[in-house]
């Protein structure tokens, strides 16, 4: 286990500092003209939260308490691979029935169905997660995600914020 967290750590925060190398060809401060974070900002500050989470990895693997044993028990191989086909058909769903449909399905499917969770917890995340979404990157940051075939439904809300 410890060798595999070492590993798994030094490839991610490799793969990090290559993406905060990759983020500085744009703007990593904040964009006067735009009032908003230059192009590189997020993906540069994401990836150093990356490197600092991963460097916490690989550094607790060195402790003399931390624990040896298998990397992965067998009987989490079919959970995992669920939770990846479920991702995979989010993916997939994205382009057909947009962003905001897609992932709330995603987040029903593991929250009260993989998950067991309640009612209160699934239906408020699912709910809050397209909301949270489209007002942080559609209208805070002006990106916008796939709509698939709910981009008509979206036209009034356009004309309220842009």
């Amino acid at each position: 286990m410890l060798v595999a967290d070492r590993v798994i750590a030094g490839a991610l925060m490799a793969l990090s500092l290559y993406f905060m190398w990759h983020a500085t060809v744009l703007p990593i401060g904040w964009n006067g003209t735009t009032g908003g974070p230059g192009g590189g900002g997020f993906p540069f500050w994401l990836s150093a939260i990356m490197l600092l989470a991963s460097s916490g990895i690989f550094l607790r693997s060195f402790k003399t308490n931390a624990r040896a044993g298998t990397f992965f028990d067998m009987s989490m191989l079919r959970p995992v691979l669920e939770v990846i086909a479920a991702l995979v058909v989010t993916i997939a769903l994205m382009p057909i029935l947009g962003s905001y449909i897609a992932i709330p399905l995603f987040l029903f499917w593991y929250l009260k169905i993989f998950g067991r969770h309640g009612w209160v917890l699934t239906l408020s995340l699912v709910i809050a997660t397209p909301i949270f979404l489209f007002f942080f990157f559609e209208v805070t940051i002006k990106i916008l995600l796939p709509k698939g075939i709910t981009e008509p439904l979206f036209f009034p809300l356009y004309a309220m914020f842009f």
